[in-house]
């Protein structure tokens, strides 16, 4: 099922950390050439290149900022250049800004949604030509649950996700007939930087919510990742599967 990945080529945005770090190191251990993005912490992004030297594939790092849109186009061309093209993309990118509505700013709210939805919008209208030459290729959209379910202070990070799932369902009608499937993941809560405020595993709050009484790890939301990038998920298009260990049930 995962064969008809090896030597294939990834972009993964976001990849030097957390949800995407762990998407990176698994791709790559299936055989894949990865092109990661990063905004900040370039130190990481060495890292952990020089961790999976020994997975015999190519992977190199790219600074992007999603919210600009030549810096996306400048990056996109470098990587076709490097790799000479792009099969797959995982939009894994995203931050937040919470606070409820009356207390929020606008810039907070436009620097999320320009991040988290609107820069998954420019990514992918660069990546898609070259799938449509091949007429073959697999998009993954790391949605959240924040985006089916909605969750009080994060009116802006909600949007953006529930946004980012529409984007999937419209663009999986608009390129099924070329060959390229777009599906979205949503994740529930996960050990990353992102809930590190949150005591979350000493939380009855929120682990009596999940029943698998549990939160998710990196590697669980990569795994499925994975799945629907191969040729197991050929006739999975415009959905979104919810990780979640059962909250929304």
């Amino acid at each position: 099922m995962f064969n008809t990945l090896k030597g294939k080529t990834v972009l993964v945005t976001g990849g030097s950390r957390g949800i995407g770090k762990s998407i990176v190191k698994l791709l790559t251990q299936y055989g894949l050439n990865v092109a990661f993005t990063y905004n900040h912490n370039e130190d990481q992004a060495t890292e952990l290149i020089e961790s999976l030297k020994a997975e015999n594939v190519d992977i190199r790092k790219y600074k992007m900022n999603l919210e600009n849109e030549d810096e996306i186009y400048t990056a996109i061309q470098r990587i076709e250049a490097d790799f000479g093209g792009i099969d797959y993309l995982v939009n894994n990118a995203g931050i937040i800004r919470d606070s409820y509505m009356l207390l929020m700013s606008s810039e907070d709210w436009n620097k999320v949604l320009s991040t988290d939805l609107t820069g998954a919008f420019l990514l992918t209208k660069e990546v898609l030509p070259m799938m449509l030459a091949k007429k073959n290729g697999s998009i993954v959209n790391i949605s959240s649950i924040a985006g089916v379910i909605g969750v009080g202070g994060q009116t802006n990070y909600c949007a953006a996700k529930a946004g980012l799932i529409g984007l999937t369902k419209a663009l999986a009608k608009e390129v099924a007939g070329k060959g390229i499937r777009v599906n979205a993941i949503a994740p529930g809560y996960v050990e990353t930087d992102m809930i590190s405020d949150i005591d979350i595993d000493n939380n009855s709050e929120y682990i009596e919510k999940v029943p698998l009484k549990r939160v998710a790890t990196p590697d669980e939301i990569a795994s499925v990742v994975l799945f629907l990038l191969s040729e197991g998920a050929s006739y999975i298009t415009g959905n979104t599967i919810e990780v979640d260990g059962g909250l929304t049930n």
